[in-house]
C-alpha cells in the first residue's frame, strides 16, 4: 500500500527535526487525490513546522512518484486538539 511506503520513507527523517508522524492518508476528495501527512510536535505544530516537514517530505516522495496512480496534492497538517 502506498501509504505504508510513504510512512517508511518519511518517519525517520521527520524524527530528526522532532516531528512525530501521526498518520498518512491517500484519499480522493471530489475529483482530487490528497496525500495527507498528519504530524505532531511538542509543544505545538506551527506553520514553520509544516513548512520544514514539507521540505523534507517532498524530495523523498518524489523518489516513488511513479507508484501513485494519479496526481495528488501533498497536505502536511497537524492533529486537532480533540484528536489526541
Amino acid at each position: 500500500m502506498i501509504t505504508n511506503k510513504v510512512r517508511a520513507l518519511i518517519e525517520e527523517p521527520l524524527k530528526k527535526i522532532n516531528v512525530k508522524l501521526v498518520d498518512v492518508c491517500y484519499e480522493k476528495e471530489g475529483s482530487m487525490y490528497f496525500l495527507r501527512v498528519i504530524i505532531d510536535k511538542e509543544p505545538f505544530v506551527d506553520v514553520d513546522t509544516c513548512v520544514s516537514a514539507t521540505e523534507i517530505i517532498n524530495p523523498l516522495i518524489d523518489k516513488i512518484e511513479e507508484e501513485f496512480d494519479d496526481s495528488y496534492v501533498l497536505d502536511v497538517c497537524s492533529m486537532e486538539k480533540g484528536d489526541k
